[in-house]
């Protein structure tokens, strides 16, 4: 009796559980169906009178915009299927990100998500998701991201199914927004570039979500003779920094100067550094004959 009892409870794991493989922009994606006791931890749809929304010309619904992790989405909902995909006979539902236009330029979201529907017989929620947590990104050509075949609109109309009880559903969603805290750096080294006998070295980045350092070290300094310097480009945040050095000074003052972006537009201090102390070697800024220049740059 206890075998019989538990092959039928992994009956019922089997079918609560199912993953299958659709086209999608030329790619086999894994999507994964499976049950779970707990509600969407963001934001749940309850629609009465779904059977209106079949008998009307109304092809999509969008729902209340809602915050998670940070952002504000919305739930797009196609009733009867998605009809410009191409989807018919199924219920199409996807997330999107809500007040695009006020992201700033250049916005990317990178987000794992999952949408729901809930089983009022089996008090449970079929949780449809990308399969291993596949992450999508979000931007101003893509704002939306979903499933066009959600459930099959011939079943989710079956009252015997349980997705649909006194003409009321309820769908949900949940989102988790991939964001960036780790470190990176890029280092190259140019040897003599101006045949004056120093070398620069630059760091190109190390960086953590919206910020990054840039670090320039500069060897055989009293070597330079020439009045400014450039740094290389660095590319960050779709701009390109560079650093810019007048080892005597710049203008009235005498002092190094910050200078960004390449075309000449940039913030600084003329009288950012006295030579005095610079060259003071108990100050400890001149090292070797070697200095180091560091911006740090907040997006």
């Amino acid at each position: 009796m206890e075998s019989k009892r538990i092959a039928s409870y992994k009956k019922q794991d089997m079918e609560a559980e199912t993953f299958h493989l659709i086209a999608n922009n030329n790619c086999a994606i894994g999507i994964l169906r499976s049950l779970r006791d707990v509600p969407p931890a963001h934001y749940t749809l309850k629609m009465e009178s779904f059977s209106l929304f079949l008998n009307t010309k109304i092809e999509n619904y969008e729902s209340s915009v809602f915050e998670a992790d940070g952002f504000k989405w919305k739930l797009s909902l196609y009733p009867k299927g998605n009809m410009k995909r191409g989807v018919n006979g199924h219920i199409s539902l996807y997330l999107a990100i809500a007040e695009a236009k006020t992201l700033p330029l250049g916005w990317e979201v990178n987000a794992n998500f999952k949408l729901f529907v809930y089983n009022h017989i089996q008090d449970k929620y079929l949780t449809i998701q990308d399969v291993e947590g596949g992450i999508r990104r979000f931007h101003r050509m893509k704002t939306e991201w979903g499933f066009d075949e959600l459930v099959p609109l011939d079943s989710f109309t079956d009252a015997s199914k349980g997705y649909l009880l006194d003409d009321c559903c309820v769908f949900g969603a949940e989102v988790f927004v991939i964001k960036y805290y780790g470190k990176g750096e890029s280092v190259s080294m140019m040897k003599d570039p101006l045949n004056k006998g120093y070398t620069w070295q630059i760091s190109k980045f190390s960086a953590m979500d919206k910020e990054f350092l840039l670090t320039w070290k500069i060897t055989n300094f009293s070597a330079i003779e020439n009045e400014s310097l450039l740094s290389e480009e660095v590319v960050f945040g779709e701009h390109k920094w560079q650093l810019g050095l007048f080892p005597k000074g710049s203008g009235t003052a005498k002092a190094i100067k910050n200078w960004f972006v390449p075309s000449g537009i940039g913030y600084g201090y003329r009288d950012f550094l006295s030579l005095s102390d610079l060259n003071d070697t108990s100050k400890g800024f001149l090292v070797n004959d070697a200095i180091i220049v560091e911006a740090e740059i907040k997006l």
